[in-house]
Formats: C-alpha cells, structure tokens, sequence
C-alpha cells in the first residue's frame, strides 16, 4: 500500500509540473484583497486545484463526522431499547418469583403440628 502511494505521489507532482510548464501564459489575478501582476496559468490551475481538494477534504470530513453521530446516535438507542427490554424480563422474572416463594411459605406456614391427624 505504501508503494501505490508514493508511486500516485510521483505521478500527481509529474501532472502538476506538467501542468504549470505547458501553461507558461502569464495573466493578472484578482485575489479579492490582493492583486498578482503576472502570474502563469499552470500556476493558477495548480493552486485553485489544491485549494479545491483541501476544501472538499475539510467538509468531507464534517459531513462524515455528522453521519457517523447519526449512526452512533441510532445504535445506541437500539442498544438502550434492548437494555430495556432485557430489564423488563429480569423484573417480571423476579416478580414471579417473589411470588411463588411467598405462595411456597403460606402453604409451610400453614401447616402446623397442631393440625396433624393423628394417623
């Protein structure tokens, strides 16, 4: 993976260096706060194209990241409704056990030596 990359690296500086000396034509560009008296067009070219890529990596990151929220965001409320219902089960499981272990001592208590026949 790292071979691909610096052999893409390689050919990315090759396009961009191609792509400034085969655009030599010099104009002036108007930065909004600046002036450039003479800049070449590969130049430019070069420049809006990185500044591009940099943006569009810059606000490809935010919307990742609000995407990713919303998909922590939808499994973690799965998560909380099945917290939920295992709780809901452990509770109704207890209850029926409270119950049965009180029924088992009423019958105990009821029966009490006295009440014995005498058979």
């Amino acid at each position: 993976m790292r071979y691909v990359l610096v052999i893409l690296l390689i050919v990315l500086f090759g396009y961009s260096l191609a792509l400034v000396l085969q655009n030599g034509t010099e104009l002036t560009v108007d930065l909004l706060f600046t002036q450039v008296p003479a800049m070449r067009l590969g130049l430019l070219l070069l420049l809006t194209l990185v500044l591009g890529v940099v943006l569009g990596l810059l606000i490809g990151v935010q919307v990742f990241r609000v995407f990713q929220n919303n998909w922590e965001i939808k499994r973690l409320r799965k998560d909380i409704e099945h917290l939920r219902k295992e709780q809901i089960q452990t509770a109704q499981l207890a209850a029926a056990e409270a119950a049965a272990h009180t029924r088992h001592e009423k019958t105990v208590l009821d029966i009490t030596p006295e009440n014995k026949s005498p058979l």
